[in-house]
């Protein structure tokens, strides 16, 4: 239970379905300057596990909290590591699959807890003779896309009370219920970036991130100067301070030339892309090719390709129309309809 509403009311609808939830707060040991007041609160800080707490108090529901500062400082480092790599992560994947259905799924066990049930949007269903994380009902909220990497161990004991709801329902049940955190502000997207901006804990674990260095076009030629990869992302438009007659984007980071590589929009969209560390959990891995929709970043619209796996824990991806943008570091997910059959790390061009 994070504090903010919906793993609240996850636990209110477990409790009126005649079960016996167990609160669980996960203490990061991220510090930060409390929250003031209108501002979007942090997942897993003070205030949010005082407010765990209360909800739980109201429910009945024994309440405990539980240090994975280990694990998150793990997280932590990975994240700087891959902007270092000129790569853009998402902590959330990292999280969901080594924390909320890792260290708290053996927590929930030795509890002697059937499952662990958390405030995600998304759905678990029956694809065949095996489980699926399915998109959600709230297709504004839909969390799919970062749960891809759980198995079938993993999604036997998985619930999500929430898949069946849009938020505005959710919303609903918190302040029939009479729950404190009704009305409360949606948390920020990255628990662990106290000030909103990512750099900030990129530049504190990789200062090397930020040497300044060169803008590139296609052509090789130098069109400008930048204070440091660890300031941009692939599909970047704004920020890069070049003077040029159209816009340019981000296409390619290079941290060890320390070059910024920038094109037109015209030039932008990929026909292929590589993932490794594929996993595949609603159907066997690919290795003669299937045609799937491939969502390349969180809430993106998905685009049509054909997956092949190599058996070897890659996958290829052949886009049928280009696509962009396709950023290293991100997760691309394979559905099949609304469901996810499974997906990987995108990996940098070589």
């Amino acid at each position: 239970m994070s504090g903010g509403v919906d793993s609240c009311v996850a636990a209110l609808l477990l409790a009126r379905a005649g079960l016996e939830p167990v609160g669980i707060h996960l203490r990061t040991g991220v510090k930060g300057d409390p929250v003031a007041p209108g501002q979007r609160p942090r997942c897993c800080g003070s205030d949010e596990a005082a407010d765990a707490r209360r909800v739980c108090g109201l429910l009945g529901v024994p309440f405990f909290v539980q240090n994975t500062e280990r694990e998150f400082a793990t997280i932590i480092e990975s994240f700087a590591d891959s902007y270092a790599r000129g790569e853009t992560p998402n902590p959330c994947v990292a999280c969901n699959g080594d924390v909320k259905f890792g260290a708290l799924l053996r927590r929930a066990q030795s509890l002697g807890a059937g499952a662990v049930a958390t405030g995600h949007y998304a759905r678990r269903v029956r694809y065949g003779e095996r489980w699926a994380i399915a998109r959600a009902k709230d297709r504004d909220k839909d969390q799919s896309y970062v749960l891809y990497m759980l198995d079938q161990p993993e999604l036997e004991h998985a619930r999500f009370p929430l898949g069946d709801l849009v938020k505005s329902e959710v919303r609903a049940l918190a302040r029939e219920a009479k729950l404190p955190v009704a009305d409360k502000l949606e948390s920020q997207e990255i628990c662990f970036v106290p000030t909103g901006d990512y750099r900030d804990v990129v530049r504190e674990k990789r200062p090397d991130a930020f040497l300044p260095g060169e803008v590139v076009d296609p052509r090789g030629i130098v069109i400008g100067r930048h204070p440091g990869v660890g300031s941009f992302t692939v599909g970047q438009r704004k920020g890069l301070g070049l003077d040029t007659a159209e816009p340019h984007f981000v296409v390619g980071l290079d941290p060890v030339k320390r070059r910024v590589m920038v094109a037109p929009r015209a030039e932008l969209g990929v026909s292929a892309a590589r993932v490794g560390d594929a996993r595949f959990t609603a159907i066997d891995a690919p290795l003669a090719g299937i045609d799937v929709d491939v969502v390349v970043r969180y809430r993106a619209e998905p685009v049509r390709a054909t997956v092949t796996a190599d058996g070897h824990g890659n996958a290829d991806i052949a886009f049928h129309e280009p696509a962009w943008p396709v950023t290293p570091g991100q997760a691309a997910v394979f559905y099949d309809g609304d469901v996810v059959l499974g997906g990987g790390r995108i990996r940098p061009c070589s």
